[in-house]
C-alpha cells in the first residue's frame, strides 16, 4: 500500500542551483513507498508487544521537555550560580517562585504520562490518574529543600575533596560529578515517588552530558563526590553511605543475573555493592555484586573486586590477585 507525499523544495535562492533533492524526479525508492514499509515495520511491532491499534497522542514522558525541567530545577536549587546570569539576589525569591511554578507544572504532565502508559500497560482503569500525578509532583516540590541540603553537602565533599577545587562556585559550576549528583538526587526521589520512567529520563539525560551513569534507584548518603567522572557507572540496587569518594571509571555492579523458567533476566533484587561510610574507591575500580564494603576502606585503581572486605581494609591489585588473602576479610 502506498500514498501520494508532497515534497516541499526550498524557496528559491535558498537552495543552490547544484544541490539536489533526494527524493525529486524518478527517485528509487520513492520517499511513499519508505514511509508505508516503516508504517508496516510500526504496526509489527505493536502487534507483537500488544499495543493497542486505536490512534492515541505521545503516551511517553518527553526527554526534551525533562530536560527542560531538570535546567529549570537546577536554576531553582541554586539561582545565584545555575540560574539566569542577569539575576540579581534582590529578585531571587522572585525568581525561584516563578521558575518552580514553571517546572512543576511540566513535571505534572510528564507524570501524567507516565502514571497513564503504566495504567495501560496493566490494564487498569478504576484510578485517579490526574490525582495520583498531582499529589507525586507535590511530593517532589517539598522534598527540594532536602534535596538542596544534601546537595550543598556534596559540593563540600567535592571542595574539600579535591587539591586542585579553588572555591565551592567553581565545583559547583564546572564539575561534572556535581551535575550528575544533582540529576540523582532529583532522579532518585522521582523513582522513590513513584515515577521510575521519569526519573530513568532524567538521569539519562545527565548520563549523556557527563558520562556518569548512575541509576536513579541507587541510595546514595551525603557528601558524596564523583572527581573526574567519565566512565562510573553505579547501580540500581547499589547502596552508598556517607562521605563517599569515586573517581573515574569506578562500576558498582552485577555480578550475575538470576533468570526466569524462560530464560529471560529475572527483574529486581539486591545484586549491586554496598558501600560503607568514609569509603574512597579509585579509577578503574570493578566491584561486583552484593558485596559489602566496610567503612573507612580504600579500594586502589583497577582492582577487580567480587568479595566484600572488613572496615578499613586496603585493598590494591597485588592483595586481590592471592584469593585467601581476601578470604579473612569476607562478611
Amino acid at each position: 500500500m502506498s500514498f501520494d507525499i508532497e515534497i516541499e523544495l526550498a524557496p528559491a535562492g535558498l537552495a543552490g542551483s547544484e544541490e539536489t533533492q533526494v527524493f525529486s524526479g524518478d527517485a528509487r525508492p520513492p520517499l511513499a513507498d519508505i514511509v508505508a514499509e516503516l508504517r508496516e515495520v510500526r504496526a509489527r511491532w505493536r502487534d507483537a508487544t500488544q499495543r493497542p491499534r486505536e490512534v492515541v497522542g505521545r503516551e511517553l514522558p518527553s526527554r526534551e521537555v525533562l530536560a527542560e525541567v531538570v535546567a529549570e530545577l537546577r536554576g531553582a536549587l541554586f539561582p545565584m550560580r545555575l540560574g539566569p546570569p542577569d539575576l540579581r539576589q534582590e529578585n531571587e525569591d522572585w525568581y525561584v517562585g516563578q521558575t518552580l511554578d514553571a517546572a512543576l507544572n511540566r513535571l505534572l504532565g510528564q507524570v501524567r504520562l507516565e502514571l497513564g502508559y503504566h495504567a495501560r500497560q496493566e490494564h487498569v482503569h478504576d484510578i485517579d490518574l490526574d490525582a495520583r500525578a498531582l499529589r507525586l509532583v507535590r511530593d517532589f516540590g517539598a522534598a527540594l529543600p532536602g534535596i538542596r541540603a544534601l546537595l550543598d553537602s556534596d559540593v563540600f565533599a567535592a571542595y574539600h575533596g579535591d587539591p586542585a577545587a579553588r572555591s565551592v562556585d567553581e565545583v559547583l559550576v564546572c564539575y561534572p560529578g556535581i551535575h550528575a549528583v544533582i540529576s540523582h538526587r532529583i532522579a532518585h526521589r522521582l523513582h522513590v515517588l513513584g515515577a521510575p520512567l521519569v526519573a530513568r529520563i532524567v538521569s539519562e539525560i545527565a548520563h549523556g552530558e557527563t558520562g556518569i551513569d548512575i541509576h536513579p534507584g541507587a541510595r546514595i548518603g551525603p557528601g558524596f563526590f564523583i572527581d573526574h567522572g567519565t566512565g562510573v557507572v553505579i547501580g540500581e540496587t547499589a547502596e552508598i553511605g556517607a562521605n563517599v569518594r569515586l573517581y573515574q571509571a569506578v562500576t558498582l555492579g552485577a555480578k550475575r543475573f538470576e533468570v526466569d523458567e524462560n530464560g529471560h533476566l529475572a527483574k529486581g533484587g539486591a545484586r549491586h555493592p554496598r558501600i560503607e561510610d568514609d569509603v574512597v574507591i579509585y579509577a578503574g575500580a570493578t566491584l561486583l555484586g552484593r558485596i559489602v564494603i566496610g567503612h573507612g576502606s580504600t579500594i586502589g585503581g583497577n582492582v577487580w573486586l567480587t568479595h566484600s572486605v572488613a572496615p578499613g581494609s586496603r585493598i590494591n591489585q597485588a592483595s586481590t590477585r592471592d584469593e585467601s588473602g581476601l578470604e579473612h576479610g569476607a562478611r
